[in-house]
């Protein structure tokens, strides 16, 4: 399974209908009359009532109110002929929180003789916490009659909490081309940037420590999650160029070695990081880090400051690298932006750092507030070292050998059976060889069958698995296991694997792999093929044969077997069924909640923990309601990223005790259970879990609404047919999110499924039959 985020901006095209009639825009509303529930245009306006705090200001040409769950805010026309009068789009400044998205309804007649009226929707994205003016063109509407408007709705608010909306204006817009393009939109240098109502206050100044703002230690909490270390707001504007050969090529933002490359593509990209309005006053002289940069790099450094920490307005000061006294020389040197440079700084209220007009790339340490006036480098994050087991275990004679794979046929191996891989590019098949290069992406697989069914593989308790390769043991080695019938046709197929850590079991010359077939703990008379999997490095892995032994050369260690957590893609409960829910959109959870009250069942949800601890997602809130109401809630990382690929067993742990300590410090629970991001897989997280989490439980799914595929397509359906298929071959295990509006209106289907197999819906440990899950 995969999530992808889109970009803040939404680029919109749309032909230019316009006509010569159109001069100026049309004002629909500035609040100035809506005292009397009136528009610019002498027509009713409202909201629909369940709003709160709704305030007119129109001095500055806003109307602000609180959300709920159905709030909406409309105007009303006459019947606007916009086509015949040339006006082909609206604008309107939006603010709202960080991260969330709304939709315009338009609504309009057949005539404007006619009473009744069709709605059509458009949804965007791209609301930063600041006011963006939004150009919405009309033919974003389709099927929609432009020369009879009645009615302008704004609803559909994803995240509950404040808003505003600005004057409303119908425009036309032209241009030589016939065509005109609209951003909607990432904020310039010069305009206010996101924030999240998190206030940071320093220690005293007697007690003054360096207050870190980034230390880089998570490449998705800057670019999934879009957090920096104080879990305030981070990105670059979007034109930053993605590092070639690289899985995350559409990734402008590079985080490795606590450290952040930025490749401008043009002198306009920018990249910019929230300070959570700190008071520096008589504490932080300023702020310091390390960059690396080629010689004769410049960049402008910006320091935005807001008396009320707000960004709607702020103050921007700015200075070019070169008045800081900055040079490059492609090393990396530790510089400081001292407040003292910036004449009349507001050093109560420092709200924004951004960096604009990177001449070339640059990469940054860990940023931080330096105490006085004289600053040192903020140290790069120490993590205790992952202490694995060196002990050794003697070899054993097996049975005779055999050969599995010599790469010689495209299709199959040496026993006849499949063998492939699940992405073409990333494997080469040549001379008796098999080139495996993932670029990292450690969610591609290569397997060799040993049956086209069930195989009793204990016969080779006592041999060894042989890989001849050269290049890279940065990977994984799986066994994997028939379902209970032995069908493939019933899901969950393979029902599981076990693991284990290529480097661990190769020789030091590395040519050479042995590892003991009693190490992967499965029930190995279900044998069904081996898989090497979990890459989580770019150099290429070159593999000439796979084997079965029945001795270890000479001289050659046998590592003990790491203990892994077991991964779980079906319920064992007979007659159970489960749903196991990902963090999803506040918005939605209490729409979920109530439809699973009302179906009398309970369900687990995994969280991601740095979303849990920003105050302004609310969902610790959701999730202490749904842990009130019977729910299950467990882990699913700090901050999403694929755990498998991560660089270290430190940057493995890093996600899972943050995780565990968000948890515990937001809901007070602890668990045993957990869900990979993306469903992505290896040795070493499954060792990890296993080390840190007593009984931990790694937790897949056999049952997937692909809701990440399908809810936003023009077929949402198909996440019914999804659901529907995989329930059919015996799924009992489901993967959803909350993310999508369809998704959560489809829950009552799902469950209404669910039910018509017979089977008892529980949640998940339930349905794992653990001793220490509640009583059904």
């Amino acid at each position: 399974m995969k999530i992808y985020f889109l970009p803040a901006a939404v680029l919109l095209w749309w032909a230019n209908t316009a006509h010569a009639a159109c001069t100026t825009s049309l004002l629909v509303d500035d609040y100035s009359n809506y005292a009397n529930n009136l528009n610019s245009l002498g027509q009713y306006t409202s909201d629909d009532g369940t709003t709160t705090n709704l305030k007119a200001n129109a001095a500055n040409k806003i109307i602000a109110f609180s959300t709920t769950s159905s709030s909406y805010f409309y105007t009303t026309f006459n019947c606007e002929k916009a086509t015949t009068d040339g006006y082909n789009a609206i604008t309107v400044p939006i603010k709202g929180p960080s991260g969330a998205k709304f939709t315009v309804e338009l609504q309009t007649s057949s005539s404007c003789t006619a009473t009744a009226y069709n709605s059509h929707f458009a949804t965007f994205t791209g609301v930063t916490g600041t006011s963006k003016l939004y150009t919405i063109p009309l033919s974003a509407f389709t099927g929609a009659n432009l020369n009879a408007i009645r009615g302008l709705v704004f609803e559909s608010f994803s995240i509950n909490g404040a808003w505003e909306i600005g004057q409303i204006q119908l425009s036309c817009t032209s241009s030589s081309s016939g065509m005109s393009t609209v951003t909607t939109s990432i904020p310039s240098p010069s305009t206010t940037l996101p924030t999240k109502p998190i206030t940071t206050t320093p220690g005293n100044p007697g007690s003054c420590t360096n207050l870190l703002v980034d230390d880089f230690a998570s490449q998705s909490r800057l670019t999934f999650l879009f957090y920096n270390a104080m879990l305030q707001s981070t990105s670059d504007d979007g034109t930053m160029a993605p590092i070639p050969d690289r899985p995350d090529t559409s990734t402008s933002v590079i985080v490795a070695n606590n450290h952040l490359t930025l490749t401008p593509a043009s002198g306009s990209s920018y990249w910019y990081t929230m300070l959570g309005c700190t008071k520096a006053t008589n504490v932080y002289g300023g702020i310091g880090m390390t960059i690396q940069a080629p010689k004769g790099t410049t960049l402008t450094v910006e320091l935005q400051t807001s008396t009320t920490c707000s960004s709607d307005n702020p103050t921007l000061n700015d200075l070019l690298s070169t008045d800081l006294g900055w040079t490059f020389d492609g090393t990396e040197k530790y510089y400081t932006i001292p407040f003292s440079k910036f004449p009349g700084l507001d050093t109560d209220h420092i709200l924004t750092l951004l960096f604009s007009g990177i001449s070339k790339p640059i990469t940054l340490g860990p940023i931080a507030f330096y105490c006085g006036t004289t600053g040192t480098a903020y140290p790069v994050p120490t993590t205790v070292p992952v202490v694995e087991p060196t002990a050794t275990v003697p070899a054993t004679t097996g049975p005779s050998a055999f050969i599995i794979d010599t790469f010689g046929n495209a299709d199959s191996n040496n026993l006849g059976f499949y063998h492939g891989g699940d992405d073409a590019t990333a494997f080469k098949q040549s001379s008796g060889k098999i080139t495996i290069n993932t670029k990292g992406n450690s969610d591609l697989s290569w397997y060799t069958q040993i049956s086209n069914g069930c195989s009793d593989f204990t016969s080779n308790d006592k041999s060894y698995l042989h890989i001849a390769y050269t290049g890279s043991n940065a990977f994984t080695v799986a066994l994997q296991q028939h379902n209970p019938t032995c069908n493939e046709s019933m899901s969950p197929y393979p029902y599981t694997w076990d693991s284990v850590e290529a480097s661990r079991y190769s020789n030091s010359a590395k040519t050479d792999i042995y590892v003991p077939i009693s190490h992967f703990n499965i029930d190995r008379t279900k044998s069904v093929g081996f898989a090497l999997k979990g890459f989580y490095t770019s150099t290429s892995t070159v593999v000439s044969k796979i084997e079965i032994v029945k001795t270890v050369p000479g001289g050659f260690l046998v590592p003990s077997k790491l203990s892994t957590a077991p991964f779980i893609f079906a319920c064992t409960r007979p007659n159970s069924f489960a749903f196991a829910i990902d963090d999803g959109d506040p918005q939605y959870a209490q729409r979920v909640v109530s439809t699973v009250a009302a179906a009398g069942i309970k369900v687990t949800f995994f969280t991601v923990g740095a979303a849990l601890l920003d105050t302004s997602t609310n969902l610790t809130n959701v999730y202490k309601g749904m842990l009130a109401q019977g729910h299950q809630v467990a882990y699913h990382s700090y901050t999403h990223p694929p755990l498998e690929g991560l660089p270290s067993l430190a940057a493995i742990d890093w996600e899972i005790n943050n995780d565990i300590a968000a948890v515990s410090q937001t809901l007070g629970i602890t668990s045993n259970y957990f869900r990979p991001p993306f469903g992505t897989e290896g040795a070493r997280i499954r060792q990890r879990l296993a080390a840190t989490i007593p009984q931990a439980k790694f937790v897949g799914w056999s049952v997937d609404v692909q809701d990440w595929l399908w809810a936003l397509s023009p077929t949402p359906e198909k996440q019914l047919e999804n659901f529907q298929s995989d329930v059919n071959k015996g799924g009992n295990l489901v993967v959803m999110h909350y993310l999508y509006d369809s998704t959560v209106n489809y829950l009552p289907q799902f469950i209404q499924i669910a039910r018509a197999t017979g089977k008892q819906l529980m949640r998940v440990d339930q349905c794992l039959e653990d001793p220490n899950a509640p009583p059904l």
